[in-house]
């Protein structure tokens, strides 16, 4: 979503004329009038909505330790990832958390497989700026409305994305999309559902990033693409930075294109 901008001119004043005295009425309270260019702010929901749509990629990181997962994140954020979503299953995920917040306050950091309002509330409060799920958490959405953090809710049919939309989701993560049909449903999805936003997640493969987001989706999650299981078992950290800069080149071209 592009930052709106408001841009008002005023002429300058001319000597009042004696026959028309009477001053023009005072604008609206939400409109502010000035000589020059003025740029709304975007919330912070927004701007971490606009982040998304710009990266075109999600980088989605589970590990077995809190260690592997900071040299496995440090790699794909110096490799180009601007958007990384950390797992719930990943051993002092809040922990990694905080630190790569404090390590890269510019980069968009989520979580991900949150399934209630506690995991919620401790994610928000290590710096996540979005939370994803599986599956619509009501009670998740609920606290959303009112919250700074933007809620990514999984969904599988027509019905659940209908659902989450009307719930108040800004934008909606499609699961699991290749068993589903890949960029065909997304693609399919998107005839009826236009005005809404699709992550397409589960299954995807760094070469299939353009067809994704051609077919209609907003950004796509990758895991194992980026964060291969291998390369982390073994340290090769060069292959997870080599694997996300591509992963990052491959979103941004698709965005683009």
């Amino acid at each position: 979503m592009a930052a709106t901008s408001l841009s008002i001119f005023c002429a300058c004043p001319c000597s009042p004329s004696p026959r028309f005295q009477a001053s023009p009425p005072p604008p609206p309270p939400w409109l502010s009038v000035c000589c020059h260019s003025h740029h709304l702010s975007l919330s912070p929901i927004d701007k971490t909505f606009t982040q998304i749509h710009n990266s075109g990629v999600i980088a989605c990181l589970r590990a077995n330790s809190a260690e592997l997962a900071l040299k496995a994140a440090r790699a794909a954020l110096t490799g180009g990832i601007s958007v990384l979503e950390i797992v719930m299953s990943t051993p002092g995920v809040f922990e990694v958390l905080q630190q790569l917040a404090q390590e890269y306050p510019t980069t968009t950091l989520g979580v991900g497989t949150v399934l209630n309002v506690e995991d919620a509330k401790n994610a928000i409060n290590a710096g996540a700026k979005f939370l994803m799920s599986p599956a619509m958490v009501k009670d998740i959405m609920v606290d959303a409305q009112c919250g700074e953090v933007l809620y990514i809710p999984g969904v599988m049919t027509p019905t659940e994305i209908l659902s989450a939309y009307d719930s108040g989701a800004k934008i909606v993560k499609v699961y699991p999309v290749s068993a589903l049909g890949g960029g065909q449903y997304i693609s399919a999805l998107k005839r009826p559902f236009h005005h809404i936003s699709m992550v397409a997640a589960q299954g995807i493969t760094i070469d299939s990033v353009r067809e994704y987001i051609t077919r209609g989706a907003s950004a796509v999650v990758l895991s194992d693409a980026i964060f291969d299981k291998e390369a982390i078992s073994q340290n090769n950290f060069n292959e997870i930075y080599q694997l996300a800069h591509f992963a990052a080149l491959q979103g941004n071209e698709a965005v683009e294109w």
